[in-house]
C-alpha cells in the first residue's frame, strides 16, 4: 500500500476520477450504478465491455511480422533448427515457452530455447550468448522479449553463421541491429495500435501469423495452426500481467481470453501446477492471481537460480513433471521472500539515513548495498518507490564483473528509461548499459560512476516532474454507500476486469469507524471497520502497515479496493487498503 516513509512529507492528494455524462449514457442499461461510474471514468465503450479475441488488432499490422513469418515458413520447409533466445523474467519466460510450444506444434525440427544466466551473462543476446547458442548448431536465432539493442550480439551471431530474428517490445536505441529481421510494436515510425504489447504478446502475434501462413500453403491443417496459438493464451495472459504493461483494450482482450481458458480448465500442466502450489483456485483465476501468486514463483527462478526451470515447468507435457518443477519454483520463492524481507529492511534503514542527512528524500532514490543480491534489487526498488512515491533504483554488485547492476521502478507520469537516458548524457566517458520501458528499467555501471549518476538522475527526474506538474495524487472512484459494501458488488467489479496497469482496479474513498486492529503475518494490519451510516462490521487489510495510533471507534480514512476474500469454500467481502490517514 502507499505508505510514505517521511510522514511530514506526505503530500498525497486523493482525487476523484470523473467521466463525461455522454460516456456513461452510452453504456447499456442494467449495469450496477457503481460499475457504470467506474467504467465511464475509464472511457470504456459498450463494445469493450466483453473483450473478445475477434476484436484484436489484426495480426498482419504489427511492424515486421509478415517478413518474419515468411522467414519462419522457409525454416519449416527446409527443416532448419530454430533456437529461441529468452529472458529471465516472466514475460521472457512465457514468450520462450509459447514460441517453442507453437514451433513444435507446427512441425519444426527440434526447436529449443536458451535463456541467459543473469549472473554470468546479463540480459539479452550478447556476443557470449551468441557463442553459446552456436554450440547447439541452429541456423536461426529468434529472440523473445530482448534483442532490439543487441548490436554486438547480432553481429557475433552473423559471424558464426546464424541468422537472427528479433521479437521485442522495448524501445530501440539510436541504431538498430544490422542484418536482422525485427518485429517490434515500438519501432521508430510505427503506427501499430497497441504499443503496450509486451514480449509474449509480440511472440503471440508472430506465431499466429506464421501458423496462418503455413496453413495457407497447406503445410499444416488450419485447425492445428489455430489451436497451437490459442492454446498459449494462458501464457500470454501471465506474461502481460507480470510485465506491468498498460492494459489497453488489445492487452485486455489477451488477458481476458487467457483467464477464461484458465477458469475453464483449458490450460497447460505447468500452469495448473503453479496454481496448486500457490494455493489458488484456477476456476476463480483473476489477474491478481497471476500478478501476486503465479508470477513471483516463476520470477524466483530467474532471480535466484536459472529461468530454465520456469520455462521447463511451462512446457511440461505431464502433470507429474509439472508438479515437481512447480514445487522447486515454490521453494525458490520462499527463499526469495526471506532475502527480500532482509534487503527491504536494510533499504529502509538507508532511506532513513538519507532523510536524516538531507532533511528530505531527493526527487529520485538510488541506493546500493554491498551485500544485496542482484536478483532481488527490482523488488527492493519497487518497495522504495512505494515508500517514497518517487522513482527508485536499487543496486547490487555483480560478482563476475565487479560492476553495479541496478533495477529501477517508476511512478505514474515518469518514463524511467527516458529519464535514465537523459541523465546519462551528462556523464560522457562512462561505460554504462541500460534499457527498459516507462515503468521499469535496468542499468549496469561502474561503482565510480554511481555518485555522478545518482545526482544526474535525481536532477532529471526533478526537472521532468516539475515540467509535467506531477504530484502525489492518488486517483479514486469516489465513496461507496453503506449498502454498496456487499459481496455482490465486489464480485461484479471483479468480473468486469481484467484490471491492471493503465486500467486500474477501482479504488474507493471513505471515512470509517475503526473498531478493531491487530497485526498479522509479515507486518500486515487487519482491521474491523464500520461505515458511518451503519451496516455490518467489515474486514479490512493493509499490507506492510504498523498499527494506527487511533483510539477505538476513532474515524479513519481508507482508500481501498472492494475485494472478494475466499477462505475454506467461504466467500466474503473485504477492503484491501491502498492508503490510510
Amino acid at each position: 500500500m502507499r505508505h510514505p516513509r517521511f510522514a511530514d512529507e506526505d503530500s498525497t492528494t486523493i482525487r476523484v476520477r470523473s467521466a463525461a455524462e455522454s460516456v456513461s449514457a452510452a453504456l447499456p442499461a442494467g449495469l450496477h450504478p457503481v460499475l457504470r461510474r467506474v467504467l465511464a471514468a475509464r472511457q470504456v465503450s459498450a463494445a469493450q465491455l466483453q473483450p473478445q479475441l475477434a476484436q484484436l488488432i489484426p495480426v498482419g499490422s504489427l511492424p515486421g511480422v509478415q517478413a518474419a513469418a515468411e522467414r519462419l515458413v522457409i525454416a519449416r520447409q527446409r527443416g532448419e533448427r530454430v533456437l529461441v533466445i529468452g529472458d529471465f523474467d516472466v514475460d521472457g519466460a512465457t514468450a520462450a515457452a509459447l514460441s517453442v510450444s507453437c514451433l513444435r506444434a507446427f512441425g519444426f525440427t527440434a526447436p529449443d530455447f536458451l535463456v541467459p544466466d543473469r549472473f554470468r551473462y546479463g540480459y539479452g543476446l550478447s556476443p557470449a550468448i551468441a557463442e553459446l547458442a552456436a554450440m547447439r548448431k541452429p541456423t536461426l536465432l529468434m529472440t523473445v522479449d530482448n534483442g532490439i539493442t543487441s548490436l554486438e550480439g547480432v553481429r557475433r551471431a552473423r559471424e558464426l553463421g546464424m541468422e537472427v530474428l528479433i521479437t521485442d517490445h522495448h524501445l530501440a536505441g539510436p541504431v538498430l541491429p544490422d542484418e536482422a529481421l525485427i518485429v517490434n510494436p515500438n519501432l521508430p515510425g510505427s503506427v501499430f495500435g497497441s504499443p503496450a504489447l509486451c514480449g509474449v504478446g509480440v511472440a503471440f502475434y508472430l506465431l499466429a501469423a506464421t501458423g496462418k501462413r503455413l496453413a495457407e500453403l497447406g503445410i499444416i491443417p488450419a485447425d492445428v495452426a489455430r489451436d497451437a496459438v490459442t492454446d498459449c493464451l494462458d501464457l500470454v495472459a501471465l506474461g502481460t500481467v507480470a510485465d506491468l504493461v498498460p492494459l489497453d483494450f488489445n492487452n485486455r482482450i489477451l488477458v481476458a481470453e487467457g483467464l477464461r481458458r484458465m477458469r475453464a480448465g483449458r490450460t497447460r500442466p505447468g500452469m495448473a501446477a503453479l496454481f496448486r502450489v500457490a494455493g489458488r483456485e484456477m476456476e476463480l483465476a483473476r489477474s491478481t492471481d497471476l500478478g501476486f501468486a503465479i508470477a513471483p514463483r516463476l520470477n524466483a527462478a530467474g532471480r535466484l537460480e536459472d529461468m530454465t526451470i520456469g520455462i521447463d515447468c511451462l512446457l511440461a507435457a505431464d502433470a507429474a513433471t509439472a508438479q515437481l518443477l512447480a514445487a522447486r519454483l515454490d521453494a525458490l520463492n520462499t527463499e526469495r521472500r526471506a532475502l527480500q524481507q532482509q534487503m527491504q529492511g536494510e533499504a529502509e534503514v538507508l532511506l532513513n539515513e538519507v532523510g536524516a542527512r538531507l532533511g528530505a528524500v531527493e526527487a529520485a532514490v538510488c541506493l546500493f548495498d554491498e551485500s544485496w543480491h542482484p536478483g532481488i534489487v527490482g523488488l527492493v526498488a519497487n518497495r522504495l518507490k512505494d515508500l517514497t512515491g518517487r522513482p527508485a533504483i536499487a543496486f547490487a554488485r555483480c560478482t563476475e564483473t565487479g560492476m553495479l547492476r541496478g533495477s529501477a521502478r517508476s511512478v505514474e507520469g515518469l518514463h524511467v528509461r527516458d529519464a535514465m537516458a537523459a541523465a546519462l548524457t551528462t556523464m560522457s566517458g562512462s561505460t554504462v548499459r541500460f534499457g527498459g520501458h516507462a515503468m521499469a528499467a535496468g542499468i549496469t555501471l561502474a561503482e565510480a560512476d554511481l555518485a555522478g549518476f545518482r545526482s544526474a538522475f535525481a536532477a532529471e527526474v526533478g526537472r521532468q516532474r516539475d515540467i509535467s506538474g506531477s504530484d502525489d495524487s492518488l486517483w479514486a472512484d469516489g465513496a461507496l454507500a453503506a449498502e454498496d459494501l456487499q459481496l455482490d458488488l465486489a464480485e461484479t467489479l471483479a468480473a468486469a476486469g481484467p484490471w491492471g496497469q493503465g486500467f486500474p482496479e477501482p479504488l474507493f474513498d471513505n471515512v470509517f469507524t475503526l473498531c478493531e486492529q491487530r497485526v498479522i503475518g509479515e507486518k500486515h494490519l487487519r482491521m474491523r471497520v464500520r461505515h458511518p451510516d451503519g451496516g455490518p462490521l467489515l474486514d479490512a487489510v493493509a499490507f506492510n502497515q504498523a498499527p494506527l495510533d487511533s483510539a477505538r471507534n476513532a474515524p479513519v480514512r481508507l482508500v481501498y479496493r472492494l475485494d472478494v476474500n475466499t477462505w475454506r469454500q467461504s466467500r466474503s467481502v473485504q477492503l484491501v487498503v491502498e492508503y490510510m490517514a
